[in-house]
């Protein structure tokens, strides 16, 4: 996820505009930043990494001379965060400058074309490909506009960018899936990734649709539909945000916006060069020992993954606490042991501590981290970016459901490649995996009234219990560390076969258990625990799947998912309603759910 902005305006230069709206958009990455303008025929950049006050301090953004420009405040997902690889991206002629947010799935293919008629590339990211797919396209007697267009048929995945070029008094715009908003003014027209840029200069806005191209000029805005050249008539809309909302996206806090933002990350997390994917595979076939080592929320989701790979092939995956690594296991790492290093931030430092050891033993390493310019990112043998963008809140949300679904990706990706999970059973995952987003976005608003509910029953309690079986174990705990985190309500996450072998003591009259079941043997299985805890006077709450019918039948409150996702794929879709269920307890509770007490972002103490 990144910040872009462009804008023309009738009178003044528009670099001061430009930086002051990436200051607003700064929570959207903040790794890298750049402005490109035009002015007199000739293109003018300044770039770095760093945050944009130190760029600023080191450059004088404002100085950029010019009418017309684009500004972009970058999070790294292809290349390290250095001004090489920072945005905006030039063409060969330096005559075309382009901003992008998103993820090119394709741009190996088409870099190594261009790379094969004479363009020289000067990053390593997948975006600079675009500024050279529209040179070449120009450079075949095309249109500036022509060209943007015809660049767009070739490529996929995400985007939402924004095009200049030197002899043009125009930006072009086109937008797949990442955001991207039209702003009018009297003054000027403008593009952002986000309200909060605009809100200075305009509250009149355009929101533009996947598969559409924005021209912008001060003569007049026009839209057209890619596919087939067709124009666009779409009304303004007044933004009545405060700047505070509109940073949140309309949201009251980031961690709500950050639930909302989950169909989107899976989407994303997906989107991973593959080749990574079958490297990483590679590297656990030849090997004996395979631990998965991380903490917290990113230790839930190495715990689910260690059922995966059980289940799909029948390799013992060892999940472990970071901080207990070295007491437990690192007597029997050696060369032929392959540690999968879970972290948000790539900064945990009980987890760096794990894999440094493990590392200084001979093992190979495979960092899976939010952050690309990260020490667990420089450390790792191989390293798979999980490409969820920042996340504001404190309490990992969208994070937790990339590394949910980028882990799912290996386990299922690895196997498949060693012939243990036939082409039906790898394909029917596959298509599962990329429907988990899907199923999410489709219920997401409907839950959202149906956790409140829940929340009104926990909210007055102190202690509550969250019981699975299986893989959903992890989902148990997760649920519980959510609570705690946010609400500070004791919760326990536990087993829920387990539950009667001390935990049902504590159980009384109006005691909330939260079971979370999936359809199937597991529902069965399930059902006796829940009439245990029913005989004892709990209040029964189901998170379940929606042919779980019985459980339901014996449920005080339920939330149902329609979905028919295999079991070891549900802790991606259960994740949401346990989120939300928190939140609103906080909510209710009056605590700020985006700062939790005690707590920080990234655990850089041992």
């Amino acid at each position: 996820m990144c910040g872009i902005f462009g804008c023309i305006v009738n009178e003044g230069e528009v670099a001061p505009l430009i930086h002051l709206a990436l200051k607003r958009l700064e929570y959207r990455g903040y790794d890298s930043a750049g402005i490109a303008t035009v002015y007199k025929g000739l293109l003018f950049l300044k770039k770095d990494s760093g945050r944009i006050d130190e760029i600023h301090e080191k450059l004088d953004l404002n100085s950029l001379p010019g009418m017309i420009g684009i500004g972009h405040t970058r999070w790294a997902t292809h290349g390290a965060p250095n001004m090489e690889n920072a945005h905006p991206h030039t063409d060969c002629t330096g005559k075309i400058a382009i901003a992008h947010n998103g993820i090119i799935e394709n741009y190996i293919e088409i870099k190594k074309s261009l790379e094969s008629k004479g363009h020289i590339f000067k990053s390593r990211t997948d975006s600079e490909v675009f500024a050279h797919l529209i040179e070449d396209n120009i450079k075949n007697n095309m249109s500036f506009e022509d060209s943007v267009k015809q660049a767009v048929k070739l490529i996929s995945g995400s985007y939402a960018i924004a095009a200049i070029h030197a002899d043009e008094d125009k930006i072009l715009c086109v937008k797949n899936e990442s955001p991207l908003i039209i702003g009018i003014s009297d003054n000027g027209v403008f593009c952002a990734s986000d309200i909060p840029a605009l809100l200075p200069y305009t509250n009149r806005v355009i929101e533009l649709f996947d598969g559409e191209m924005a021209i912008l000029s001060l003569r007049n805005i026009k839209i057209i539909r890619i596919k087939d050249e067709s124009i666009v008539q779409r009304y303004e809309t007044i933004i009545d945000w405060s700047m505070d909302m509109a940073e949140k996206g309309g949201f009251p806090h980031f961690m709500l916006k950050e639930i909302y933002e989950q169909p989107r990350a899976i989407r994303d997390a997906l989107r991973i060069d593959k080749r990574l994917i079958n490297i990483a595979s590679m590297l656990i076939e030849n090997s004996d020992r395979l631990f998965l080592v991380a903490c917290g929320t990113s230790y839930h989701a190495c715990l689910a993954i260690s059922y995966i790979f059980s289940e799909l092939s029948l390799i013992n995956a060892i999940p472990c606490i970071a901080s207990e690594f070295l007491k437990s296991y690192a007597q029997l790492v050696d060369e032929s042991t392959v540690v999968i290093a879970v972290s948000q931030s790539g900064e945990t430092r009980d987890t760096l501590t794990a894999v440094k050891n493990a590392k200084m033993r001979g093992a190979q390493i495979i960092g899976v981290t939010n952050v690309i310019g990260s020490e667990l990112a420089r450390i790792s043998d191989i390293y798979l970016n999980m490409q969820a963008g920042p996340e504001i809140g404190v309490a990992a949300t969208k994070t937790y459901i990339s590394q949910l679904t980028l882990l799912s990706l290996l386990a299922i990706n690895f196997s498949h490649n060693y012939g243990l999970a036939s082409e039906n059973i790898y394909r029917r995952l596959l298509s599962e995996l990329y429907e988990a987003s899907v199923i999410i976005e489709k219920y997401l608003r409907r839950i959202d009234n149906e956790a409140k509910r829940i929340a009104q029953v926990i909210a007055p309690r102190e202690n509550v219990f969250y019981l699975s079986r299986g893989i959903n174990v992890a989902s148990a705990l997760e649920g519980a560390l959510k609570l705690k985190e946010i609400s500070y309500i004791h919760a326990e996450g536990y087993p829920a076969g387990e539950s009667k072998h001390g935990p049902i003591a504590l159980v009384e009259e109006g005691f909330p258990c939260i079971f979370i079941t999936p359809t199937g043997e597991t529902s069965v299985k399930i059902l006796g625990n829940i009439m245990e805890m029913k005989a004892r006077g709990a209040k029964i709450i189901s998170i379940t799947q929606d042919d779980a019918h019985e459980v339901k039948e014996v449920s005080d409150i339920f939330i149902s998912i329609e979905s028919n996702l295999s079991e070891i794929l549900t802790p991606i879709i259960f994740s949401p309603p346990l989120q939300l269920i928190a939140y609103h307890t906080a909510i209710l509770r009056l605590k700020d759910p985006d700062k939790p007490r005690n707590l920080a972002k990234s655990v850089t103490v041992p």
